[in-house]
């Protein structure tokens, strides 16, 4: 991927855009004095399928000196525009510097909608219908894409509606998530569990704790096998929010289950991200967006 970094590629492109637009003006000048001798029925004597001819008609003004105009256009555009190579262009015009104008004037547009939302606690914009509308309309354009328009989330995406939070569900849990993002990272543990048979034996413990079908001799003896993972899980293997660590006991399974997958976890371990929202929405919107997701798990309490 170096080799696309140097400075090679922006002056072969520059170099291209130029040599482009030099024979666009050779080809025009070409033309305009290239003659060519008329027969009586003035054409240019070239003749295809048989009767298809040419008439010898020069091109009208009009459309020659627009030839000319979009020729000066472009080579205005990139002196004021970038589009030579690293040259920035005279108006100092970039994506970014536009994305983030547009930005600021679209929150100062929204500050006054999201006024009344500032001192609104959570629970309260979870049963207000305004915030709901707005808050759905932001889940839709950034977490639809993982989590699904139905917040049900797929594999390795969480179900927002059922309760089952790997970091917390409070609020203010929701928010810093939103806000920060998250990742989580399950190391691979063969090495410290022992033998394949041994890691064979702990997926079916794991698969014990929450009733799932196993094998139970396998499983009396992964048992002891399982104060590794305790130190996420715990002994009980009931989680733990602060690390991340989800319940092995409720049977709900981020990335499926079965022996097959818990083995394959056990051996290779697993990262997920959740990306951080802070630089793509504000502070009012996360707030409004928190209180919706908050709410997708607590239907009965926002309908009250």
């Amino acid at each position: 991927m170096s080799d696309f970094k140097s400075n090679f590629w922006p002056l072969f492109v520059a170099a291209l855009t130029l040599i482009g637009i030099i024979a666009c003006m050779v080809l025009l000048w070409m033309a305009g004095r290239k003659k060519v001798s008329a027969g009586s029925d003035n054409t240019t004597g070239h003749v295809w399928d048989t009767d298809l001819v040419e008439m010898n008609n020069p091109l009208p003004r009009w459309w020659v000196w627009l030839f000319v105009i979009t020729v000066v256009f472009s080579l205005g555009y990139l002196v004021a525009y970038p589009g030579l190579g690293n040259f920035a262009g005279q108006l100092g015009w970039t994506q970014k510097n536009q994305y983030e104008a547009e930005m600021a004037q679209a929150r100062t547009v929204l500050e006054p909608l999201y006024a009344r939302f500032a001192t609104m606690k959570p629970e309260d914009m979870a049963r207000d219908p305004q915030a709901q509308a707005i808050g759905e309309r932001l889940f839709m354009n950034h977490c639809a894409q993982c989590h699904g328009s139905d917040a049900r989330g797929s594999k390795g995406f969480p179900n927002l509606t059922d309760g089952d939070w790997l970091h917390g569900g409070s609020p203010e849990q929701i928010r810093e998530t939103i806000t920060k993002g998250r990742v989580g990272n399950m190391p691979p543990q063969a090495a410290a569990v022992g033998s394949p048979e041994d890691v064979r034996n702990l997926s079916h413990y794991v698969l014990s704790l929450s009733g799932n079908p196993h094998d139970s001799l396998r499983a009396s003896l992964g048992k002891s096998k399982f104060a590794l993972c305790a130190a996420c899980h715990g002994m009980d293997g009931k989680g733990n929010q602060a690390l991340g660590a989800p319940d092995l006991t409720d049977d709900i399974w981020l990335h499926g289950w079965g022996e097959a997958v818990i083995t394959a976890m056990i051996n290779e371990g697993k990262v997920n991200q959740m990306p951080a929202q802070a630089e793509k929405l504000t502070a009012e919107q996360i707030g409004v967006l928190s209180a919706y997701v908050w709410g997708l798990s607590h239907g009965s309490a926002a309908a009250r």
